[in-house]
């Protein structure tokens, strides 16, 4: 009887504390497919759980827009060498992103290009950065 109450303890633990971190990450509100952007930095907010940089793209008509990329958290930037002063406000970068299903101006960020030319994975993934970016 015991072996049963544990294992059920156990399981009913593994629901209760996994399935929210799964389902938190889903990447459900984004295409499958890439995006490029190029634009000014806004602002850049390196935070837990989720980082944002804030980018102002000119529409096909040269209206400028504000677009939200959200993207790993800081401590994953952090491995992958983004500081506070990797991206700065006025800085202008290109990005390649998966772009929010709905059409708003926002995306779930893979690839940021630095004014330096130097392109990190911002999505935590450790993947190899594109050739054609």
């Amino acid at each position: 009887m015991r072996l049963k109450s544990a294992f059920g303890l156990a399981a009913t633990c593994a629901v209760v504390f996994i399935l929210p971190a799964w389902s938190h990450h889903s990447h459900g509100n984004y295409v499958d497919t890439f995006m490029d952007i190029e634009g000014i930095v806004k602002e850049v907010h390196l935070i837990v759980p989720h980082s944002w940089v804030y980018l102002e793209v000119k529409d096909a008509s040269g209206e400028p827009q504000i677009w939200a990329l959200e993207a790993t958290g800081r401590v994953g930037l952090q491995r992958a060498g983004v500081t506070t002063d990797t991206v700065k406000p006025g800085d202008t970068v290109k990005a390649r992103c998966h772009r929010l299903k709905d059409g708003s101006n926002g995306c779930l960020l893979g690839f940021l290009k630095h004014k330096d030319g130097k392109v990190v994975d911002w999505d935590g993934n450790n993947a190899l950065a594109p050739t054609d970016f």
